[in-house]
């Protein structure tokens, strides 16, 4: 018997429905469950083959968890080593080597000195930065956010730089990004599971929250959404995610990537709507069933990025 759980906190649209219909679709000898966790010990196997992670990026004992039962054979998804690895800086650093449009960005050193640091902890930073650089490169108006995190929590829109000095000082102890402002037409939201399962989702970003998935707008071109889907492929398959959202800003026809890191994304049937819940609860459902049947007790059963793989075997050439 192989088991399929799901790892989830607060949500309780999806992960019920995920489970249900993975009973309804899975062959004899696999079944899904929510987790269920009464201790955890060092290198001891789990009971699951394969868990749907929504949750651990808010609970650390849930990261260590996962860590644990991925050294022990269980796949995970998405894979909690690089999922504890990456941030938004590099993954658009990565992405900008795949050829995908992105906005100019640069990254921030934290206003406030991090725990346990002085001034002496900085002697390797110029000071002040090269304000008029950062400012000229990026341009205004511009969008200052956490280089890690999610959840449109601490985003700022600047008009200027006297604005940016206003405000960088109230992110405190936070790394933050400056990036540019796309000004876009059309704006998309897109899922990808199992790195080709791919659902493209206009969205307005700027609606509130149960608003944002907009249904009566008149269907893009062929070619744009033929282009968002080998960029929302590139992206996942590059960074290593089975369940993914990326957004894109489309101004002038280019589709900008903004947001691509999104290993726990919304899948709510309130916010998401009907039809999309519903094609997100299957898709997720068979590729669980489908890691199931795949997944080897005791070996290593993640997914990596290509980044990762060919970073080992480059390392192999030496």
């Amino acid at each position: 018997m192989k088991k399929i759980g799901i790892l989830f906190g607060m949500e309780d649209t999806f992960p019920h429905a995920f489970v249900e219909r993975v009973n309804q679709l899975a062959p004899k000898g696999i079944v899904a469950e929510p987790v269920k966790i009464d201790k955890v010990i060092q290198n001891e196997l789990t009971e699951y083959a394969v868990i749907i992670d929504r949750i651990s990026q808010d609970v650390p004992f849930y990261r260590a968890y996962l860590k644990n039962a991925a050294l022990t054979g269980t796949a995970v998804i998405n894979n909690p080593f690089w999922w504890s690895a990456d941030d938004k800086f590099f993954n658009n650093c990565l992405a900008d080597t795949l050829g995908v449009p992105l906005p100019k960005t640069v990254i921030l050193p934290s206003a406030e000195h991090p725990d346990d640091t002085t001034s002496k902890s900085f002697r390797n930073l110029v000071a002040p930065l090269d304000w008029e650089g950062i400012f000229s490169y990026v341009g205004f108006p511009a969008y200052m956010k956490p280089y890690a995190g999610g959840g449109w929590k601490n985003v700022y829109r600047l008009e200027n730089k006297e604005e940016f000095f206003q405000k960088h000082p109230e992110t405190g102890k936070l790394v933050m990004l400056l990036q540019e402002e796309i000004v876009f037409d059309e704006y998309f939201r897109v899922y990808c599971l199992g790195g080709k399962a791919v659902r493209i989702m206009e969205y307005e970003p700027r609606n509130p929250h149960h608003l944002r998935y907009v249904v009566d707008r008149a269907p893009s071109s062929k070619k744009l959404l033929s282009t968002v889907k080998d960029y929302t492929i590139k992206l996942c398959t590059g960074l290593g995610y089975d369940f993914n959202t990326v957004e894109f800003a489309v101004r002038d026809g280019i589709p900008y990537a903004i947001d691509f890191g999104n290993p726990a994304p919304d899948a709510d049937v309130n916010s998401v709507g009907q039809e999309n819940f519903e094609w997100v609860v299957e898709e997720a459902a068979k590729m669980a069933i489908a890691y199931a049947k795949a997944q080897k007790p005791g070996k290593m059963n993640l997914t990596w990025g290509t980044f990762v793989k060919d970073s080992v075997e480059m390392a192999k050439r030496f």
